[in-house]
């Protein structure tokens, strides 16, 4: 949780338009991070750039922490990604 709140509010912010709003939903066994933002363009894997600081690895990480990955396109424009982390 500590580790992927904050990386996809800063990838949000930073790439999805200046702006998001960031919903946490408990669930006995998880919490659902969800953050909305009004970039349509979904999130794709990249090779980490090692060399140059460009980035790159958080997507990866949060797709091992969290339990599942949802990146769904919203009717008002923007995008929702979900992310459940086990409790």
């Amino acid at each position: 949780m500590v580790l992927v709140v904050p990386e996809r509010v800063t990838n949000a912010v930073r790439h999805g338009g200046g702006t998001c709003t960031l919903d946490l939903t408990a669930h006995p066994d998880s919490i659902e991070v969800a953050v909305h933002d009004r970039s349509p363009q979904a999130q794709s894997m990249r090779t980490p750039d090692r060399n140059d600081g460009t980035g790159s690895v958080g997507w990866p990480m949060v797709n091992r922490l969290a339990r599942t990955t949802a990146v769904t396109r919203r009717a008002a424009g923007g995008k929702t990604v979900n992310a459940p982390v086990a409790r």
